[in-house]
């Protein structure tokens, strides 16, 4: 999961924004309209890193249609303190 993590949040575009989505999901479950609200992105832009993140194996959805949630998976939930550490590794460097 490290090293994914690592790709996903500092070596690709869009980390930033990754990052936000994993942070708000690991506080509780949401869906693609909460996030956009909440993290004050564009919609389609909401539903790209959630199928990047998806297929990554860093969340999963439950539901179907505007009711889908995004959870964080449980490697990535056992996980989290990596994601926090590349996090802040990532944010000293911009």
């Amino acid at each position: 999961m490290k090293r994914i993590l690592w790709w996903l949040i500092a070596g690709t575009r869009g980390g930033v924004n990754r990052a936000r989505i994993i942070m708000t999901l690991n506080e509780r479950p949401y869906n693609a309209n909460q996030l956009t609200e909440l993290l004050d992105l564009d919609y389609k832009t909401i539903r790209h890193h959630l199928e990047v993140l998806m297929d990554n194996g860093v969340i999963v959805s439950q539901g179907n249609g505007y009711g889908t949630l995004y959870f964080l998976t449980r490697d990535m939930e056992a996980s989290y303190e990596q994601f926090e550490s590349i996090w802040n590794q990532v944010r000293a460097s911009t």
